[in-house]
């Protein structure tokens, strides 16, 4: 009469799986820490938004990135939006960079939109990404006396 409950197992239930990434896009909320007394040696990937305290030796290819001022990364950097505060050394490839007043980058940067705050370091070259495919280029010469077009990708001042 009370015992009808002996197909039931008495196991602890496991805790559900974590969602499954949605095509590579960040989930609003979730985030990873790399604490500052952490050091990562090999490359990390993140779907979700990342930040960094500590040091990293690797590339790092994550949704958005926060770096603290006292991180390292010793590596490439890709991101759809980065705001880096702490050491780089490797190439930076963002959408949206933000490069902070203790920032020190030693490599080539490649940006959509950047900000630039008054102290931030970059030791390489700035290469605006393009949204737009360049025109191929005219294989006729140009008529005498006519100007070549100029464009301007991107124009940074002074603050």
């Amino acid at each position: 009469m009370f015992n009808s409950n002996r197909s039931r197992d008495d196991r602890p239930s496991m805790p559900p799986a974590p969602p499954a990434p949605s095509n590579g896009t960040s989930k609003r909320g979730m985030f990873s820490v790399i604490g500052p007394d952490i050091v990562i040696t090999g490359s990390i990937r993140a779907t979700s938004e990342l930040h960094i305290e500590g040091r990293v030796e690797g590339d790092v290819d994550c949704g958005t990135l926060a770096q603290g001022a006292d991180s390292q990364i010793f590596g490439s950097v890709t991101a759809e939006s980065a705001r880096l505060a702490g050491a780089i050394e490797g190439t930076v490839r963002a959408k949206l960079l933000t490069v902070e007043r203790t920032a020190r980058i030693t490599g080539d940067v490649e940006y959509e939109n950047i900000t630039i705050e008054n102290g931030g370091h970059i030791d390489g070259r700035l290469k605006h990404m393009s949204a737009i495919t360049a025109a191929p280029v005219r294989a006729e010469p140009l008529q005498p006396g006519i100007a070549a077009p100029v464009t301007v990708a991107s124009v940074m001042g002074s603050n």
